[in-house]
Formats: C-alpha cells, sequence, structure tokens
C-alpha cells in the first residue's frame, strides 16, 4: 500500500469512528461549549475577619453559585466555642450574594466563627477549594442620637417643589411644599393637618429638614457596612452606612430594638432606596417608626403595598406607588413627593 492509500483509509476510519474516539475533536464537551473547571472563590466577607461591630453576615462569590447547595449546612456561625447559631440563609443570585441571617440576633462581646464549607458550588458543580472560615464578634453599635427635626417634624410630608396625590390618600400630619407651591390632590385627598404651601411654616420647615439631612449624612459613629438587597435581615440599633443603592425585596426588614425604646436606627444611603411591592419594615423589640432614618442621596420609591416604617429623608423626591403605608414622614429636600392612594401617619414620639 502506497502513502497516498494508507493516507485515505486513515482518514476514513477516523471520519467513521469520530463519535466514539473523538477524532478530530477538541476536548470542550458535547456540545463544543468550555466546560467550566474553575472552582470558585469567595470574594468578600463582611464582617471582615477580626471585626468587632456587626450586624450583618455575607460573603459575596466569584462567579454565580448553585443556590441549592448555599444552606444552613455549607453557611454556619457558631459561637461561643462550639454552639451552632440558628438562622436562614439566603443567596442573591443577581449580586453571586450569600447571607446569614441568625435568629436571635447576635450578643454584644461574644466572639462568633462563620464558615462557608467545601459543599458550596458554582453552577458546573466544582467545589469551593477551601472552606471559608471568619471571625468576629458584635459590639454595642447604638450611641447615636436621633436627628433633630426642628420645624420640619410635624410634617408627615414636605416637598421643594411639588406634592401630588392621586386617588384616595390620606394624611395625618401637616403637609408642606417650599419653594415651591404647588399641591394638587387634595381634595379628593384627606388631610389630617395642615396645609403650608410656600408660606413662612414650609420654608422654615426645609431649612430644619436640610439640617437633619446633613446631620445623618455627617454621621460617623460605628457604621456597619451594607449593600443591596435588606429583606430577610434583623438589624438592631446603630448606623448603617451604603456606599450604593439599597432596596428591600425578596423579604421583609425586621428592625429589632432589644427591648430598648430609645434605639435609634440611622441609614446613610447613597443612591437610591426602594421596595418591593408587599414588602415591609418589620418593627421588633421596643423599636419605634420614630426613632427610625433613612437619609438617601438622591430618591426613595415605596413598592405598591408595602408598609414602610421610619423618617425619609431624600434629597431630590420621594414616590409611594399604589397602597403603599407610611408610619413616618416623607421629606423630600429639592423633588417632589407622589401620592398614589396612600397611608401615610407621622409616628408617635
Amino acid at each position: 500500500m502506497n502513502r497516498t492509500t494508507h493516507s485515505l483509509v486513515m482518514l476514513t476510519m477516523c471520519i467513521a469512528l469520530a463519535a466514539v474516539l473523538g477524532c478530530g475533536k477538541d476536548n470542550s464537551g458535547p456540545t463544543g461549549v468550555a466546560v467550566d473547571t474553575v472552582s470558585p472563590t469567595v470574594l468578600v466577607t463582611n464582617p471582615s475577619d477580626g471585626a468587632t461591630n456587626v450586624a450583618v453576615i455575607n460573603a459575596s462569590f466569584s462567579e454565580p453559585m448553585d443556590a441549592s447547595s448555599i444552606s444552613t449546612a455549607t453557611f454556619r456561625v457558631t459561637g461561643p466555642g462550639a454552639t451552632a447559631i440558628a438562622g436562614t440563609v439566603h443567596y442573591d443570585a443577581t449580586a453571586k450574594l450569600a447571607s446569614f441571617v441568625p435568629n436571635p440576633a447576635l450578643v454584644d462581646g461574644i466572639a462568633y466563627v462563620a464558615t462557608l464549607t467545601i459543599g458550596a458550588t458554582d453552577l458546573a458543580g466544582n467545589a469551593l477549594t477551601s472552606a471559608r472560615v471568619w471571625g468576629f464578634s458584635k459590639s454595642n453599635s447604638a450611641g447615636n442620637a436621633a436627628p433633630v427635626l426642628g420645624a420640619a417634624a410635624g410634617f408627615v410630608i414636605l416637598a421643594g417643589s411639588t406634592i401630588t396625590s392621586s386617588g384616595a390618600t390620606t394624611l395625618t400630619g401637616d403637609l408642606g411644599v417650599s419653594p415651591g407651591s404647588a399641591v394638587t390632590g387634595f381634595p379628593p385627598g384627606i388631610l389630617n393637618g395642615t396645609l403650608h404651601a410656600a408660606d413662612p411654616t414650609s420654608a422654615a420647615a426645609m431649612l430644619a429638614l436640610t439640617a437633619a439631612y446633613n446631620d445623618a449624612a455627617g454621621r460617623t459613629l460605628a457604621p456597619v457596612t451594607i449593600a443591596g438587597n435588606l429583606g430577610g435581615l434583623t438589624l438592631t440599633p446603630g448606623l448603617y452606612k451604603s456606599t450604593s443603592s439599597l432596596e428591600i425585596s425578596s423579604g421583609d426588614l425586621t428592625l429589632d430594638a432589644l427591648g430598648d425604646p430609645n434605639g435609634v436606627f440611622i441609614f446613610q444611603v447613597a443612591s437610591t432606596l426602594t421596595t418591593s411591592s408587599s414588602r415591609a419594615v418589620i418593627l421588633a423589640g421596643g423599636a419605634k417608626a420614630s426613632n427610625v432614618f433613612w437619609q438617601v442621596g438622591s430618591s426613595a420609591t415605596l413598592g405598591s403595598t408595602s408598609a414602610f416604617k421610619g423618617t425619609i429623608m431624600a434629597n431630590q423626591s420621594v414616590s409611594l406607588n399604589t397602597g403603599a403605608t407610611l408610619t413616618g414622614r416623607a421629606l423630600a429636600r429639592i423633588g417632589a413627593v407622589t401620592l398614589l392612594g396612600n397611608s401615610a401617619v407621622l409616628p408617635t414620639p
């Protein structure tokens, strides 16, 4: 057999047996798509190892994870010593973020250890190469005094440009706008309070709001870093700082004062604050809506039929979608407050 004939025979055999032997193929898998063999890694933990001011326990991953592998079996917290801490585990696929929510809340002065085991896998089934373990303790992050609202304290709604209401809105508390003067929707909206449109009272309230907003934005006492979705979390009194936007979705947010009726919650939100439809801020352990403050760097939007607690101090605007309720205040420094058949009530001192 000459060389040409031999080559033709070998080529024919290769084609015939390609499906079995893989002749002429790469090793990228049956569909030609490269197989993921890279193990995921934990990029950042919150808190960091050795932190002493803790309210949120989470970890972000280098790639999307298999949500079914992120559970209390693979994400555990212990303390003191080997004592297991009860809680629930959530995985946010969009943020690639796993969160452990202790129930009840962590105790001051206790040393805790969080562990993510190699049972956590990515979507291709690749496991962490080793367990991620980090320690921390919870010190009392309370001690922040409530921002002083002064002349703005009696306003349930205050806007810089306009106030617009559609539908059966009911407000308990004063309503004001300054330097703008436009207020529409009252009636049919019901105001159990006094309307102040571009008058000295609303102007004074706006000056007081600006002072309270700047005060809250400037707080630095033991800040706890938070990010993304607060849904499903339980937080205790303290100062919470986000360098971007915050949302409450895929679960309610519980604010637990741990029996302290004077416990103050201050949230510094650099960008937007949003809640999903039907989500709620729940007060527990003696927490009061009058001691909850949301300083929002741009605008806040409350989803339809959501139930919100606390004073919103937005640099731009505040919008309440259909049926959303507010126990607190919606205060917008520059822009508008928009209402769609809502109930808003001043908080009890």
